[in-house]
């Protein structure tokens, strides 16, 4: 076995949810809605798969799909992107795969950011790269021009850019932008951008994409994903934004991993991303109410949680809350003792983890928060 692959374990979502399902614990690890998704959008896959093809779609993505990307971008972040900018991937990891794959060439250097998506770093190895690992730390998790200045070396060749961050549920803020942005132009890097919590920011904030930075636009790799957006996780429909020149290259790695998706998600996705503002704001409120009703319910249970800006996720802070546990441990108890999985924010970074850090999910209905709520409450109880 290829040896990046053969020291790896089980992603720490899977382990956890797998624990869950055996226990029957309630399931506040990995990140999917409990909802079955919106009905109009299941209805317009639905009707696709016996209206429509069902063969091979094209190898870049239905026409459909990449025109509702432009379009939905026009609007919703004042972006102007032409169709054939747009890529379709099957879901976004496939579309960081693809695009590490195509702009990594061996001992190429890439810069990621610690708490990471566990995906990127054996990603970046497996096409050749060296990472160079940025380390963020709560309470604010902030990026600032020393942190990345550290790191860099002239092997330098692309970054690595999750905003809104999946591991923490921080936005990086516009000055933080402004920084990323002219340090990838003064040392002539491509950003990657993992940016599938684009929709689910929360307080009446907006997503402010990397790509829309001055000098940004030909250097940028932008991926979204239908899944996060419309919460049906299981889809797996994303897709690459980028200039013309990498686009190209982008679709010539793709077109060797999955080569092609589902076309009746593709038709589905499309409908989705062609709703107005209103219906996405409206979304945006429900997952913000499951948000604020789960940091209550653990707050009043003695439980400190960091500020959660965007994603399906709140984190507690375990030394804020006077628990003399390391976030592993106290998530293996969580879930032997109190029957809630929870993930440790440690499983995100690679060297020098956070270990004081617990990540849940609110993605749920009212009945599994409150009752995740009491169980964390009982279990708070026989912590010193």
């Amino acid at each position: 076995m290829n040896p990046i692959y053969a020291r790896m374990g089980t992603t720490i979502f899977e382990a956890m949810s797998a624990r869950a399902r055996a226990t029957g614990a309630i399931n506040l690890g990995q990140g999917f809605p409990e909802a079955q998704g919106p009905a109009d959008i299941l209805d317009a896959a639905a009707r696709a798969l016996v209206e429509k093809s069902n063969q091979y779609p094209p190898m870049i993505g239905l026409p459909e799909l990449r025109q509702a990307v432009a379009a939905h971008y026009a609007e919703h972040q004042g972006l102007d992107l032409s169709p054939d900018e747009v890529v379709v991937t099957s879901g976004a990891t496939e579309a960081i795969a693809a695009s590490l794959l195509a702009l990594v060439s061996p001992g190429d250097e890439v810069i990621l950011f610690q708490p990471l998506y566990d995906a990127y770093l054996p990603l970046v190895e497996r096409a050749g790269g060296v990472a160079k690992l940025v380390r963020l730390s709560p309470p604010d998790w902030r990026v600032t021009a020393e942190m990345l200045e550290a790191v860099w070396t002239p092997r330098c060749r692309l970054l690595v850019l999750n905003s809104p961050l999946n591991p923490s549920a921080s936005m990086i803020g516009g000055e933080e932008l402004a920084v990323i942005a002219r340090f990838c132009i003064e040392r002539d890097l491509i950003a990657i951008c993992d940016e599938v919590w684009e929709e689910l920011v929360f307080d009446g904030a907006r997503h402010v994409p990397l790509i829309g930075q001055p000098g940004m636009r030909e250097r940028t790799v932008k991926i979204g994903s239908a899944g996060k957006m419309f919460a049906l996780t299981g889809w797996k429909v994303g897709w690459t934004c980028a200039a013309p020149e990498l686009a190209k290259g982008l679709a010539k790695a793709h077109q060797f991993l999955t080569f092609t998706t589902p076309p009746n998600l593709q038709w589905a996705a499309a409908y989705g991303l062609g709703k107005d503002k209103a219906w996405f704001d409206k979304e945006r409120a429900g997952f913000q109410r499951s948000r604020d009703r789960l940091a209550a319910g653990v707050g009043e249970a003695g439980y400190v949680t960091l500020p959660s800006a965007a994603t399906y996720f709140i984190s507690i802070d375990l030394t804020a809350s006077g628990i003399a546990l390391d976030d592993v441990t106290f998530c293996n108890r969580l879930l032997d003792e109190a029957g809630v999985a929870a993930i440790p924010v440690s499983a995100f970074y690679a060297e020098d983890p956070v270990t004081n850090v617990v990540r849940l999910c609110f993605a749920k209905s009212d009945a599994t928060l409150d009752t995740a709520i009491e169980r964390m409450a009982g279990f708070r109880t026989t912590l010193s």
